[in-house]
């Protein structure tokens, strides 16, 4: 094919024709508009010369591919064919081995299928999931090979100082993703979402992460709130007068199944692999508690107490906190109705400290201390939890004799 004169199209003689046929830009470029002259069906194409015969590569549609970008491919698709390579060849070459290479979203769902069954907190898994599929969504169909610094780069800036700590965890799982694409051998060399030595020298250094207490209700307003929490008939407000009731936490009420619950004596068993010290708690159910769980018995649906909307599946790891924004709750959270509890059972009573840690299912003492105790003292935090129960029971007169309950109560024997 003779030497022809390049780049002879303007982007704006590109846009306004409209007559069929094939546009010449000059250097085996073509725009090539359909004999229907429809404008959306407008191409461009690359003539080249392999072995001795005119082949025709399609390069995208316009104004998909612009002007500029149709030339660039062109200029590329030459130099191939100057090199003795074929470009339609060259690409089919590439769309190949692109497919055998799984995506950075590919590669992060089946971390989180496999690494999952290790987090006991749904709510933990969920914010994987979050993170990952909304943050992460501009590198999600990317080949995961193909992530590189510019990229990670262009996902964390948006929100580095502003969501900091969302950006720094956000990091920190795009590292782990890409780090079980190496060991599955599709990446190798340096991992462009490692921080020291590489991130902390391209990005601004953050503001630093505020590492305060959970916003909570002071425990003097839990009894009002728990009266406007019962006007509402939403198993979540049960999920969530029940979460309050027994200071457990949001996940492990949510996990809550049917098998764990011994309604004759009242007693919540929760399995160790849902808890977050690793063994098994015991929770006495107050007298209220209980009637919360006999009310959904009657109506069970599936295996879980508390179930949600999707058929099998428990409440989203939302569900609680969603109760107190339709309630307009500021400045508390679900997490700090435990330490509602824990400052109501250190101001306002003699329960000892061990009992409410216990209730809390915190670690208590150093390894030695541990080994000897044998027991959870159950029944003794029975009367501590029907205390707060009674303590959270808007207008109920016992509410005032917690401290009775209180000093009746001697110190826990494990």
């Amino acid at each position: 094919m003779a030497k022809q004169t390049k780049n002879k199209l303007s982007a704006r003689a590109v846009s306004a024709l409209m007559a069929p046929g094939r546009h010449g830009d000059g250097g085996g470029l073509y725009l090539s508009i359909s004999k229907s002259g429809d404008s959306s069906r407008r191409r461009w194409v690359y003539l080249f010369t392999w072995q001795g015969k005119l082949r025709e590569m399609g390069l995208g549609g316009y104004p998909e591919v612009s002007l500029a970008e149709a030339r660039a491919e062109r200029d590329q698709c030459a130099a191939m064919v100057k090199a003795g390579r074929d470009p339609i060849a060259a690409r089919e070459a590439q769309r190949t081995a692109s497919s055998s290479i799984p995506t950075f979203g590919q590669i992060a769902d089946d971390f989180i299928e496999s690494k999952g069954l290790e987090w006991r907190n749904p709510k933990h898994r969920a914010q994987w999931i979050m993170t990952l599929r909304e943050y992460a969504a501009p590198i999600r169909e990317k080949p995961v090979n193909e992530v590189g610094t510019e990229h990670v780069l262009a996902v964390l800036k948006s929100i580095w100082l502003e969501k900091p700590e969302t950006a720094s965890r956000l990091r920190g799982r795009i590292e782990h993703v890409l780090d079980a694409a190496r060991a599955k051998g599709y990446r190798d060399g340096v991992n462009p979402a490692l921080w020291r030595g590489h991130l902390d020298k391209l990005l601004p250094k953050r503001p630093k992460l505020s590492r305060g207490h959970h916003a909570a209700l002071p425990y003097q307003d839990v009894a009002e709130f728990v009266g406007h929490l019962r006007e509402r008939e939403a198993v979540a407000a049960l999920a969530l007068e029940f979460a309050i009731l027994t200071a457990a936490r949001s996940g492990e009420v949510l996990g809550a199944r049917w098998d764990e619950i011994d309604l004759d004596r009242k007693v919540w068993t929760i399995p160790a692999e849902r808890m977050k010290a690793g063994r098994d708690h015991r929770v006495p159910l107050s007298g209220r508690a209980a009637e919360i769980v006999q009310s959904l018995s009657s109506a069970r649906v599936g295996a879980f107490v508390f179930p949600g909307q999707r058929a099998g599946k428990p409440l989203s790891s939302m569900a609680l906190e969603m109760v107190l924004r339709r309630m307009k709750v500021e400045n508390a959270t679900v997490h700090g109705f435990r330490s509602a509890f824990r400052d109501w059972c250190g101001n306002e009573t003699h329960f000892p400290r061990e009992l409410a840690e216990a209730a809390l299912a915190h670690v208590i003492g150093d390894k030695a201390e541990q080994a000897y105790r044998r027991g959870d003292a159950l029944e003794k935090r029975r009367a501590m939890m029907e205390a707060w129960a009674a303590y959270c029971t808007p207008g109920d007169n016992s509410r005032f004799v917690h401290l009775l309950f209180a000093g009746d109560v001697a110190g826990p024997s494990y």
